[in-house]
């Protein structure tokens, strides 16, 4: 799955310079996640690093984005060039 921002962001810029795949940019109100790019930082780190570094959890998984490891993989390679 791609990942989602939810309402009650506080726009504090931590996520965007933490995503390896620069899938977060400011959006109309609050931080937004491309699901083009979002791969949960498969192939980059063990854990998504916006969700760990949010100070109010505001991140989750997208259920209108549903992936499975693999698919994230492969949008990995794709993204990084290694297809």
């Amino acid at each position: 799955m791609s990942l989602l921002i939810v309402d009650n962001c506080i726009n504090c810029d931590v996520c965007e310079p933490e995503c390896p795949n620069s899938a977060i940019s400011m959006g109309p109100n609050i931080y937004v996640i491309d699901p083009n790019l979002c791969t949960e930082c498969v192939g980059h780190y063990d854990t998504p690093q916006c969700m760990e570094v949010c100070p109010v959890d505001c991140i989750s998984k997208d259920p209108d984005h549903a992936e499975s490891a693999e698919q994230l993989q492969s949008k990995f390679r794709q993204l990084t060039g290694q297809a």
